[in-house]
C-alpha cells in the first residue's frame, strides 16, 4: 500500500464534478460517471487519452506517493496529517487556467502562487519522516539518466524529483498527447473547463489518497480541513440536481453547467 497527500476540491465542488466526468472516475466514490459529450470525440477517444490520470483520480501533487516507513503507522499519519492541517491558514488561487505541460495538458496557476509553493515546500519536508526509503525499483521507474542535477539531488534527498524549486502546482487532465491533436484537445478542454475557472481556485483542505496494491486507482482515504476548526464555517447548502436544474437553460454561469454534469451522472 502506498499513501500520498494531495490537493483536490471536495466531492460537492463543481469542478470535482466536471473532472470526475471528463476523466472517467469519481477519486471520492471509485465510481465511473458518465462520459461527457464532447463535439469531435468519441467516448472511446475521451477514454484512452484520460487514462493515465484517471488511474490517480483528479488532483494536484503535494507529496506524491510513498511506502509508510515501518517504524511509523496509519494511524499516527493521519494524526500528523490533522495537526498539520490546522496550523494553515487556507488560501486561493486566483487563476487557474488550461495548460500544457510537456506531453499533457491539464489545470495549472496562470501565474506563479507563492502559498502553494510554501504549503508544498512544508508537506514534503514535515511528512518526510513517514516516507519509507526508495528500493532500487522505485528509483529505476523515475528514470534517473533523464533527470537534471536537482531534480536528482531531490529524488534521492525526498523520494520524488519535482519537490522544493522544481515544484510546479498542476491537476492533470489527460494522457500524453500527439501533437497533431494538441489543437483539438485544447478546444475541447477549454470549452469544458474554463467556464468553471473564472473564480479563485480555493485551497482549503489536504487529502490523504491511498494505493491499496501497486497499480490499483488511487482514492481519497481522508479530507484534512486546513486552518482551525472552529473557523470554518459549516455548510449552509450542498449542490444537488434538484436545486441547480432551475437554472435558466443556455446560461454559461457555473450553476447552469453544474446542473448538466449532475444531470448526465444521475
Amino acid at each position: 500500500m502506498r499513501y500520498a497527500i494531495y490537493y483536490t476540491p471536495s466531492i460537492y465542488d463543481l469542478l470535482s464534478v466536471a473532472a470526475a466526468s471528463w476523466l472517467g472516475r469519481n477519486v471520492y466514490s471509485g465510481e465511473a460517471p458518465e462520459a461527457p459529450s464532447i463535439a469531435g470525440f468519441s467516448r472511446q477517444e475521451l477514454a484512452f487519452h484520460t487514462a493515465v490520470p484517471r488511474r490517480y483520480g483528479f488532483h494536484g501533487t503535494i507529496k506524491a506517493p510513498f511506502r509508510l516507513h515501518s517504524e511509523t503507522s496509519e494511524a499516527a499519519l493521519l494524526k500528523a496529517m490533522m495537526h498539520f492541517a490546522s496550523t494553515v491558514t487556507p488560501f486561493e488561487i486566483p487563476r487557474m487556467e488550461i495548460a500544457r505541460l510537456g506531453e499533457f495538458y491539464g489545470l495549472a496557476p496562470s501565474a506563479p502562487c507563492e502559498q502553494m509553493n510554501h504549503l508544498a515546500a512544508s508537506v514534503v519536508q514535515t511528512f518526510d519522516t513517514f516516507r519509507a526509503p526508495l528500493s532500487d525499483a522505485e528509483i529505476e521507474r523515475r528514470d534517473p539518466d533523464r533527470l537534471t542535477a536537482p531534480q536528482f539531488s531531490n529524488l534521492h534527498r525526498w523520494g520524488y524529483p519535482h519537490v522544493m524549486d522544481e515544484f510546479r502546482f498542476h491537476m492533470m487532465l489527460t494522457g500524453p498527447i500527439h501533437p497533431n491533436l494538441n489543437a483539438r484537445f485544447e478546444g475541447a478542454l477549454r470549452d469544458y473547463f474554463e467556464p468553471l475557472l473564472n473564480e479563485p481556485l480555493k485551497i482549503s483542505s489536504l487529502a490523504l489518497f491511498i494505493e491499496p496494491e501497486a497499480g490499483a486507482p488511487l482514492r481519497v482515504h481522508s479530507q484534512h480541513p486546513l486552518g482551525k476548526i472552529s473557523a470554518h464555517r459549516p455548510a449552509t447548502a450542498r449542490v444537488s440536481a434538484t436545486a441547480i436544474s432551475d437554472a435558466p437553460r443556455g446560461s454559461g454561469t457555473k450553476a447552469a453547467l453544474a446542473a448538466r454534469l449532475l444531470q448526465a451522472n444521475c
